[in-house]
C-alpha cells in the first residue's frame, strides 16, 4: 500500500471511514462484520481509521475499541471533537478550552486506548478564538494524550491562524469529483504549510458509486434526505453525470467508485481519500483503487464532467452550512 503523509504522520494512501459502522446515514451494519472490515483494513495496508465522537452517541468509538483489542499498534487512530450531540438529536458547536479536555478524555475511555494519534476539532466553534481551542489541544499533546491535531472543516485563515500556535497536521474536509471546493485555494494553503489533506466523502456519500439509483431509494430516516443534492429534482439531474463516470470506469475496467477515488489520489500527493464502509469487500475494492493509474486525458474529461457548474444543488443546507468555517 502506497503511504502519503499528514505532517510527521505517515499513513495510508487512503483511510478508512467509520461513521456507517453504526447509526448514522441508516440503519447501522452487523457490528462483527464492521470489526472484520478494520481488521481487514490492517492486512491489506490501510492504518489509518477514523470516527468522532458523536458518531452514534460515542457507540462507533466503543466499536472501535473493540476492533483494536490486541492489534492497536497496526493503526493510527483519528477522533474528532467539537459537535456536541443534544437530547433532542441537533448539534452544538462546542470549542471551549475546557471541553476540549473533557471530550478528549471521553474519546480515550470509548476507545480504550492511552494516545489518539491524530485528534480533530470537527467544527469551528465561532465563539471560541481559534488560538484557544487549538491551544487546548495542544496541551493535550504535551500531556500525552494526543499525538498530532488537525481541523475539519476549517478556512485557509483559520488553518494559518492555529498553525501559528501549534503545528497543524491535517486538514479534514468534504472533496469528491462532485464538491470541488477545497481548490479554490484551500489545498495550495495546506500544500504551502505543510499540512495533509484527508478528503472524506470522497465518493459523494455513495452517489459516486452508484448507492442512491433514486430519490425513492434513499430510506425515510436517512440523512441523505434532506441534503440539497439529493432531493428528487437534484438528484435527477445528477444521475446524469454518473451515467458518465459509470462509461468512464468500464473503459478502466473499474468500478465507478475506484475512477472517483484514483482522481481523488491524481490531485495531489498530499491528498488522502477518506471512504467509509463497514464491509470488507467494498474496503477491498477501494483499496484497489490505489493502483488504478488514470491518464491525464481520462483526467481532464471528469475534470470536465464534474465541473462545479455541472452540480445540482449545494452539498449541505443552509443551516447546516452556516456551521461550516468559511
Amino acid at each position: 500500500m502506497e503511504r502519503r503523509r499528514l505532517g510527521k504522520l505517515e499513513v495510508s494512501a487512503i483511510g478508512l471511514g467509520c461513521l456507517s459502522m453504526t447509526a448514522f446515514y441508516s440503519k447501522p451494519g452487523d457490528a462483527d462484520e464492521a470489526i472484520a472490515t478494520i481488521h481487514r483494513a490492517a492486512e491489506i495496508g490501510i492504518n489509518l481509521i477514523d470516527t468522532a465522537d458523536f458518531y452514534g452517541a460515542g457507540e462507533n468509538e466503543r466499536l472501535i475499541g473493540r476492533a483494536l483489542h490486541g492489534c492497536r499498534d497496526r493503526y493510527i487512530v483519528s477522533t474528532k471533537f467539537g459537535q456536541v450531540l443534544q437530547s433532542d438529536g441537533s448539534l452544538a458547536i462546542n470549542g471551549r478550552p475546557e471541553w476540549t479536555k473533557t471530550a478528549c478524555e471521553a474519546s480515550l475511555r470509548r476507545l480504550n486506548i492511552e494516545t489518539i494519534d491524530l485528534y480533530y476539532l470537527h467544527r469551528v466553534d465561532p465563539n471560541v478564538p481559534i488560538e484557544d481551542t487549538v491551544g487546548a489541544m495542544a496541551e493535550l499533546v504535551r500531556q500525552g494524550k494526543v499525538r498530532n491535531i488537525g481541523l475539519s472543516e476549517a478556512s485557509a485563515a483559520t488553518l494559518r491562524a492555529a498553525n501559528k500556535i501549534f503545528p497543524i497536521s491535517a486538514l479534514q474536509t468534504e472533496y469528491s469529483l462532485w464538491t470541488r471546493d477545497p481548490e479554490a485555494g484551500l489545498l495550495q494553503v495546506c500544500a504551502e504549510l505543510g499540512v495533509g489533506f484527508v478528503a472524506y466523502s470522497p465518493m459523494g456519500r455513495g452517489f459516486l458509486a452508484g448507492s442512491v439509483p433514486s430519490f425513492e431509494d434513499i430510506s425515510e430516516d436517512d440523512r441523505r434526505r434532506e441534503m440539497p443534492r439529493f432531493q428528487k429534482e437534484n438528484l435527477t439531474k445528477n444521475l446524469q453525470l454518473l451515467e458518465q463516470l459509470k462509461k468512464i470506469a468500464q473503459d478502466n475496467h473499474a468500478t465507478p467508485a475506484q475512477i472517483a477515488i484514483a482522481w481523488l489520489l491524481s490531485r495531489t500527493p498530499q491528498v488522502v481519500p477518506l471512504p467509509g464502509t463497514s464491509k470488507v469487500a467494498r474496503l477491498e475494492e477501494n483499496a484497489a483503487s490505489v493502483r488504478l493509474k488514470i491518464s491525464a486525458q481520462t483526467i481532464a474529461q471528469l475534470d470536465r464532467i464534474f465541473s462545479p457548474a455541472a452540480i445540482s444543488g449545494a452539498r449541505y443546507s443552509e443551516f447546516q452550512m452556516s456551521r461550516v468555517n468559511r
